[in-house]
């Protein structure tokens, strides 16, 4: 069996099990607006899978890189007429920042047992759904070392062969430069190095995996189930999570205090932290939040992974700055 089929297969053996445990006491119905920056094919695969459970539902997306759904976002809100009524998108932090303005619905009776007490907002009002590692992804057949760390992307053998996604663009760009950022070891020394030795920056992972792919670069800096996926598909690279630390993203999702259907938008919620969503989510390539649902063929257990963390409350104080450092460093 090849190994598009294999994932195909996958896939659908884990929808078929979700009627059993994601539908809620009383089905959800009507339209359900979500405004995401999941990868356009893997969350049309989400939404089918969870119109199995939630048939009744019609979802309607809007997706694009974290900043430009909250350009979107802010822009309705300015005119008082906020579309969504889920967002689902990479970043704690953009999370935080909308909890502190008052935009967030909490969900005190959400389905949380059983997840990490840090994977989510205390007040209940937003939810991490996965674990999603940013570490390095290199070409195999460009005849450069495999790299172990962050450092060794500017070093020598890096030179000119390096892109990274932009803050200003992806939502898990911006939390990889504020956590590395804030780093004493590490730094903004550390991105300025980055740029003298010829690293570049590119709007966002999928350019990434696209110049690394293709050979214009040897190395990037990528989402780790990209670069997984990537390889499972025959494309010449391979992911490493560094050894001083992968930085990370959660894929928070959350229902919006003005959301036209919040029945639906908590039935869409519980059902990616249900067992079924977790384990949908590992039929995608991700890592879950619930230890229990195993991880995607190829990774390490989520506990053998070194991660950075820096409170998404620091991270929202240092955004506005992170872009406008790494723009003056990189471009816009």
């Amino acid at each position: 069996m090849s190994k598009p089929v294999m994932i195909a297969a996958a896939l659908l053996a884990a929808m078929a099990c979700l009627p059993l445990t994601a539908r809620a006491a009383d089905a959800a119905s009507g339209r359900l607006v979500v405004y995401t920056s999941t990868p356009a094919k893997a969350m049309a695969d989400l939404v089918a899978a969870f119109n199995t459970a939630e048939p009744d539902v019609e979802v309607s997306v809007f997706r694009s890189g974290t900043t430009e759904v909250m350009a979107k976002l802010a822009a309705e809100f300015a005119a008082g007429a906020p579309e969504p009524d889920v967002l689902l998108i990479a970043d704690s932090v953009t999370m935080a920042g909308l909890k502190a303005s008052g935009r967030l619905a909490a969900w005190p009776e959400a389905p949380v047992d059983g997840l990490a007490p840090d994977s989510h907002d205390p007040d209940n009002t937003w939810f991490g759904t996965k674990i999603i590692a940013t570490g390095i992804v290199w070409n195999t057949a460009a005849g450069v070392p495999a790299p172990g760390g962050w450092q060794d992307l500017a070093g020598p053998a890096a030179a000119g062969r390096v892109v990274m996604p932009s803050p200003l663009y992806s939502g898990a760009a911006t939390i990889h430069v504020g956590t590395l950022s804030a780093d004493e070891a590490l730094g903004w020394p550390y991105f300025e190095a980055l740029k003298a030795n010829g690293a570049s920056a590119v709007q966002g992972n999928g350019a990434v995996l696209d110049a690394v792919a293709t050979g214009r670069a040897s190395y990037g800096v990528i989402v780790d189930f990209m670069a997984f996926n990537a390889a499972a598909k025959g494309s010449p690279v391979a992911f490493v999570y560094p050894a001083d630390g992968a930085t990370a993203v959660t894929e928070p999702v959350a229902v919006l205090k003005t959301a036209r259907n919040p029945e639906a938008a908590r039935a869409f919620v519980g059902w990616l932290l249900s067992d079924a969503g977790q384990r949908f989510a590992v039929a995608q390539g991700y890592m879950p939040l619930r230890a229990d649902v195993g991880t995607p063929p190829g990774r390490p257990a989520a506990d053998a992974v070194a991660i950075r963390t820096v409170s998404p409350e620091q991270l929202a104080r240092t955004s506005d700055e992170t872009r406008r450092r790494f723009a003056a460093l990189f471009g816009g």
